[in-house]
């Protein structure tokens, strides 16, 4: 079963809606928004045509049913990512990107492989597991974002409150496509290609029957730049545009309400209530995500927030 709208008692989640100039985009082009729409399971994607990269990935994720699976147990050899039949292989990367010159970065899952990794039996999860390694369901990261913060983000959603509370969440994750994406310094196929340094997740959950949503926001920006992956940007050129889930460590660097991620990216996502407000101007929010460096992740601080953490449970 793919993406489920009604997977939380009582409420409907829908997935993101894109703005009128990305729907415009495609009617340009004679595109078909449903066409660039795929299901897989537990999860769904909206690949996006232009950029050959997904708009977001939705995700249902039921704590009580996951299954633990190491990943060495769903291929006999290194891991088998391919892309979707479904679409036009030349609006999606594969080989060609991963593998080019200066290609300094990972394959990043956007959906998890162990977000999906759930069902009544094993062999049901495990399907479910295989079906994120493809193209459609990666971005590329470098390394220090994708092993590093945003693994340990997707480690706390996932076991530290999901699995461990027995929950029903929904996940939306994905990256702000943006006009002002820098360029890789390596064309694909005699293409340039936009690699996005903003990338999201947003909670759906349930707390005394009611829907409430919390965000993610990082940046890899910096770390792009300072690899020398990305072709340099103009300076003025660059985008400077509470509940349970506060436990994770550092969660006031990284945690943004769902109003900031619409305000500079291009989707509209369902309504819930909100613990965490936060009226910092966008700029300096911005600068405090961005993971500018080698130093550790871990110590990055907000300079415009309190240095206090807020550890709300169920």
């Amino acid at each position: 079963m793919a993406y489920s709208s009604n997977f939380l008692k009582g409420h409907i989640v829908n997935v993101p809606e894109i703005d009128v100039i990305e729907e415009e985009k495609f009617k340009a082009t004679n595109f078909s928004v449903a066409d660039y729409y795929l299901e897989y399971a537990n999860y769904s994607v909206l690949q996006n045509p232009f950029r050959k990269f997904p708009y977001y990935t939705a995700a249902n994720i039921d704590g009580e049913l996951f299954k633990k699976i190491k990943r060495g147990e769903l291929f006999s050899g290194s891991d088998s990512w391919k892309k979707d039949d479904r679409i036009p292989k030349e609006c999606q990367l594969g080989k060609e990107l991963y593998s080019s010159l200066k290609s300094d970065f990972d394959k990043g899952h956007l959906t998890k492989r162990e977000d999906v990794q759930w069902g009544h039996d094993i062999e049901t999860a495990k399907d479910a597991a295989i079906s994120t390694f493809y193209y459609t369901n990666a971005v590329p990261q470098v390394d220090r974002l994708n092993r590093g913060v945003w693994r340990r983000i997707e480690d706390y959603i996932l076991h530290h409150e999901v699995v461990k509370q027995s929950l029903k969440i929904s996940l939306i994750t994905g990256p702000l496509l943006l006009d002002s994406d820098p360029e890789f310094v390596t064309k694909v196929e005699n293409i340039s290609i936009q690699l996005p340094t903003l990338f999201y997740k947003i909670i759906y959950y349930l707390r005394d029957g009611e829907l409430y949503r919390t965000g993610f926001l990082t940046s890899q920006k910096g770390l792009l730049q300072k690899r020398r992956i990305v072709k340099p940007v103009v300076r003025g050129d660059v985008l400077e545009s509470n509940d349970m889930f506060q436990g994770f460590k550092d969660a006031e660097t990284y945690q943004v309400s769902v109003p900031f991620i619409e305000s500079i990216g291009n989707l509209k996502f369902t309504e819930a209530k909100e613990i965490f407000k936060d009226n910092t101007p966008e700029e300096l929010i911005l600068d405090a995500i961005d993971v500018r460096s080698e130093e550790s992740i871990g110590t990055t601080r907000s300079r415009s927030r309190s240095q206090s953490r807020s550890n709300l449970k169920l």
